[in-house]
C-alpha cells in the first residue's frame, strides 16, 4: 500500500482520518480478491484462467455499426415464412380481417418478448446459455433447449436453401424447364409423360424432376445426388458466413437483408401490370369479419407472430451481445418487429398480384375448355342452340358471356346437369385455393412465372430473393448454436463452425433420399413449436417472475438512460405468461387432435394423398420433441441436488481501476454509496443487492454478504471485470 495513503497514516497517526470512498478507489491500488486472503472459496488463483476471462470481457466482438447489427436482426426476423406462410394465413383467416388479431398480438406478446430477448443478450453479453445460467441457474436449460431447437431447425431450413439453389440453377435458359410436360417415346409415338399429362408441367417438375420423390415416408429410395450436392453447397454458403463470427456474417447481411426487399418491390411493380393483379389483391384484402372471433385464427395468428421474430432461438440474445451496452434495444425491438410485419404486408401484395394474374390465365383457360364441350354437345344435339343466348360468340368467349351460358344450362338441364361435366369457372374459386410453403414457392409461383415476359430473369429473381432469405434466417439460426457454445466453452470459433455444419450437412442427408421431403414436413412440424413456447414461457418467467421484473425495469432504466414504459411491466409480469400458456395449451390440443401424418406424392395416382406416419416415424417424432425439451428438467434437476455446480460457491470480485475511475470526477457526495453499487450513479439506486466490505478489526466476520441470491448463479458478489457484473 502507498505509504501516502490515507490508510497507511491512519496506522501511524491517532488523528481521525476521514476518507471518502472515492479517496479510497483513487489513491489505493486495485484489489483481487482472487489473489487476495478474502478470496473464502479456497480455490486456488488460475493466473492463466482469470487473464482469459479479462481479456473475453474487454475484446468481445462487437458490430461495425448500427445499421449492421439492424440489418442482421432484420435478415434473422424476416424470412421464407413472410413470403410463403403469412400470405396463406392471411387469406385462409379472414383476408384483411386477419390483419387485426395478428397487429394485436404483435404488440403485447411479440414486441414485449422481443425487447425482453434483446435487453438481456445486451445487459449481459453472453450467448442464450450463459444468459440464462446468469439469471437463473436452476432455469440454465432454457439455453441448452434453444441449442437444440436452432439445430433442429438448421438441418431443415438449409435443405429449403438447397432447393432454391437448384431452382435458380435451372432458371438459366429458356423457356423454363417447368413451363411444358417433357416428351416421351413410346416405341415410335412421341407422348406427354402420363405423370405430367395428369397433373401440371410445375408439379411434375418439383416432385419428379427436383425431388424424385417416393410414395411415402418408408420407401427411401436412396440419395437423390442432385439434392445433395445442392445441400453441400448451402452449408458451404453458411460456413463461410459464420467462419468469422459477426465480422463476416455482418458484412453478408448487407446483401442478403437488403437485396429481398428489391426483389420484393420489382415484383410488386411488375405485378400491378398484369392482368387481374387488381383482382388477386382486392380478394387478398377484402375482410372477412366474422372469423375474427374464431378462436383458431387468434391461435395462428400468435404462432406466426412467435416465430416471424425469431423468439426462443438464441439468435436474437446472440445478435444483441455483441451490441455496446448503452444501445437503445428498445427502438430496435420496436424498428425490427414493425418492418418484419410491413415486409410480411408487402410479401402479401405480391404474392396475390401475381396469383390473380394466374388465377385470370387459369380461368381463361377452363373458360376455353369447358366452351368446347358445349359446342360438342351443340354438334351432337345434347343441347339445343336455342340455350346459348344471341349475344354469345365462341370465337370470341368472355368469362361474364361463360357464366351466363353455364347459369342458364344449369336450370334447364337441372336433372342430367352433373352428366355435362361442365365446370363453373369462377375466378373466386381459383382466387380461394389456399396454397402455402413449398407449393407456394415451387409450385403455384412458379407456374405464374412462366406466363412473365422474360421469364427466367424473374425466376433467377425469385429464387435469388429466397436463398438470401434463407441464408439470413440460417445466420441467425446458426449464432443461436455458435455464440453460446463459444461464449461458455471456449472452443475456438472457426474450428467449431466448420465442424458444425459438416456434421449437420452429414445428419442433413436423411432429407436428401427421395423421401426426404416428408422429414422435412415432419421436422417443420413437431421439432419446435412445442419445445420453443416452452423456452419462451421459461424466459418470461426467469426475468418477470424469478429475477424481478421491478429489478429489471431499474437496470434497464440504468443502460438505456430512460425507464421503459409501464406497459412492458405488465405485459412481461402477466399479459405475455398468460397469452403464451393458452398458446402452448392450444398447441398441444392442436397436436392432440391433428392426426399425425403427411402428403404423400403418389406416382401412379399423379395425386397428392394424406398418409399416416408408421410405427418407427411416430417414435422419431415423438423423440424430437423429448430430445429438444429434456435439458429444461435436467438442468433443474441436476442443480436443485447439487449433483452438478451452479457456479453459486463462487465468490470472487475483481476491482479494476481504469474501469473503476472513469466516473469518479462526477460523484457527488451522495453518490459515493451508489457508485459502489451502480456502473453509473442515477437518481434510483441500484436493485442490486449491497454488500459491505472488510470492517475492520471490530467486525463479527470479515465480510457480509447479501442473502439475496445473486450475481452469476446466485452468488451475493460480482466479478466487477466481467460482463455479468453490470447486469
Amino acid at each position: 500500500m502507498p505509504k501516502n495513503s490515507k490508510v497507511t497514516q491512519r496506522e501511524h497517526s491517532s488523528e481521525h482520518v476521514t476518507e471518502s470512498v472515492a479517496d479510497l478507489l483513487a489513491h489505493e491500488e486495485p484489489v483481487d480478491y482472487k489473489r487476495s486472503i478474502l478470496n473464502v472459496t479456497g480455490e486456488a488463483w488460475d493466473k492463466q484462467k482469470d487473464g482469459e476471462e479479462e481479456l473475453d470481457a474487454e475484446n468481445r466482438p462487437a458490430w461495425n455499426s448500427k445499421l449492421q447489427y439492424i440489418l442482421a436482426q432484420i435478415g434473422y426476423s424476416v424470412g421464407l415464412g413472410n413470403v410463403w406462410r403469412f400470405p396463406y394465413l392471411c387469406q385462409k383467416n379472414g383476408g384483411g380481417a386477419y390483419l387485426v388479431p395478428y397487429l394485436v398480438l404483435l404488440i403485447i406478446i411479440g414486441l414485449p418478448l422481443f425487447f425482453l430477448e434483446l435487453a438481456v443478450g445486451q445487459r449481459i453479453r453472453r450467448g442464450s446459455i450463459g444468459v440464462w445460467n446468469y439469471i437463473c441457474p436452476r432455469l440454465g436449460g432454457i439455453g441448452y433447449a434453444s441449442c437444440l431447437v436452432c439445430f433442429f431447425v438448421g438441418l431443415y431450413y438449409n435443405v429449403i436453401i438447397g432447393w432454391s439453389i437448384f431452382y435458380f440453377f435451372k432458371s438459366f435458359q429458356y423457356p423454363l424447364p417447368w413451363s411444358e410436360c417433357p416428351i416421351v417415346k413410346n416405341g415410335s409415338v412421341a407422348v406427354v409423360e402420363t405423370e405430367c399429362e395428369r397433373s401440371s408441367a410445375t408439379t411434375y417438375f418439383w416432385y419428379r424432376e427436383a425431388l424424385d420423390i417416393s410414395n411415402s415416408i418408408s420407401e427411401s429410395g436412396g440419395l437423390n445426388w442432385k439434392m445433395t450436392l445442392c445441400l453441400l453447397v448451402a452449408w458451404s454458403l453458411v460456413g463461410l458466413a459464420m467462419i468469422k463470427g459477426i465480422q463476416s456474417s455482418g458484412k453478408v447481411m448487407y446483401f442478403s437483408s437488403l437485396f429481398p426487399y428489391v426483389v420484393l418491390v420489382c415484383f410488386l411493380v411488375r405485378g400491378l401490370l398484369l392482368r387481374g393483379a387488381v383482382d388477386g389483391i382486392m380478394h387478398m384484402f377484402t375482410p372477412k369479419l366474422d372469423k375474427m372471433l374464431d378462436p383458431q385464427v387468434w391461435r395462428e395468428a400468435a404462432t406466426q407472430v412467435f416465430f416471424a421474430l425469431g423468439l426462443g432461438f438464441g439468435g436474437v440474445i446472440a445478435f444483441s451481445s455483441y451490441n455496446k451496452q448503452d444501445n437503445n434495444c428498445h427502438f430496435d425491438a420496436t424498428l425490427v418487429s414493425f418492418i418484419n410485419f410491413f415486409t410480411s404486408v408487402l410479401a402479401t401484395l405480391v404474392v396475390f398480384a401475381v396469383l390473380g394474374f394466374k388465377a385470370n390465365i387459369m380461368n381463361e383457360k377452363c373458360v376455353v375448355e369447358n366452351a368446347e364441350k358445349i359446342l360438342g354437345y351443340l354438334n351432337t344435339n345434347v343441347l339445343s342452340h336455342d340455350l346459348i343466348p344471341p349475344h354469345v360468340n365462341f370465337s370470341h368467349l368472355t368469362a361474364k358471356d361463360y357464366n351466363e351460358m353455364y347459369r342458364v344450362i344449369m336450370t334447364v338441364k337441372e336433372g342430367h346437369f352433373k352428366e355435362l361435366g361442365l365446370d363453373a369457372c369462377l375466378l373466386e374459386d381459383e382466387l380461394d385455393k389456399s396454397v402455402q410453403g413449398t407449393g407456394l414457392a415451387f409450385i403455384a409461383f412458379t407456374e405464374a412465372m412462366t406466363h412473365f415476359p422474360a421469364s427466367p430473369f424473374w425466376s433467377v429473381m425469385f429464387f435469388l430473393m429466397l436463398i438470401n432469405l434463407g441464408l439470413g434466417s440460417m445466420i441467425g439460426t446458426m449464432s443461436g448454436i455458435t455464440t453460446p457454445i463459444i461464449d461458455t466453452f471456449k472452443v475456438r470459433k472457426e474450428v467449431f463452425t466448420v465442424g458444425c455444419c459438416i456434421f449437420a450437412f452429414v445428419v442433413g442427408l436423411i432429407f436428401v433420399q427421395r423421401s426426404g421431403n416428408y422429414f422435412v414436413t415432419m421436422f417443420d412440424d413437431y421439432s419446435a413449436t412445442l419445445p420453443l413456447t416452452v423456452v419462451v414461457i421459461l424466459e418470461n418467467i426467469a426475468v418477470a417472475w424469478i429475477y424481478g421484473t421491478k429489478k429489471f425495469m431499474q437496470e434497464l432504466t440504468e443502460m438505456l438512460g430512460f425507464r421503459p414504459y409501464q406497459f412492458y411491466y405488465y405485459t412481461w409480469k402477466y399479459v405475455s405468461p398468460i397469452c403464451m400458456a393458452v398458446l402452448m395449451t392450444a398447441s398441444i390440443i392442436q397436436l392432440g387432435v391433428s392426426p399425425p401424418g403427411y402428403s404423400a406424392w403418389i406416382r401412379e395416382e399423379a395425386a397428392e394423398k394424406f398418409l399416416f406416419y408408421p410405427t418407427w416415424a411416430m417414435a422419431i417424432l415423438i423423440s424430437l420433441i423429448i430430445l429438444a425439451s429434456l435439458p429444461l428438467p435436467l438442468v433443474f434437476i441436476l442443480r436443485q441436488f447439487h449433483l452438478v455446480s451452479d457456479g453459486s460457491n463462487t465468490l470472487s470480485v475483481t476491482y479494476k481501476k481504469g474501469r473503476m475511475m472513469k466516473d469518479i470526477s462526477n460523484l457527488e457526495d451522495n453518490d459515493e454509496t451508489r457508485f459502489i453499487l451502480s456502473k453509473v450513479p442515477s437518481e434510483t439506486p441500484s436493485p442490486m443487492p449491497t454488500h459491505r466490505s472488510y470492517l475492520g478489526p471490530g467486525s463479527n466476520s470479515p465480510m457480509e454478504m447479501s442473502s439475496a441470491p445473486n450475481g452469476r448463479y446466485g452468488s451475493g458478489y460480482l466479478t466487477a471485470g466481467t460482463p455479468e457484473s453490470e447486469l
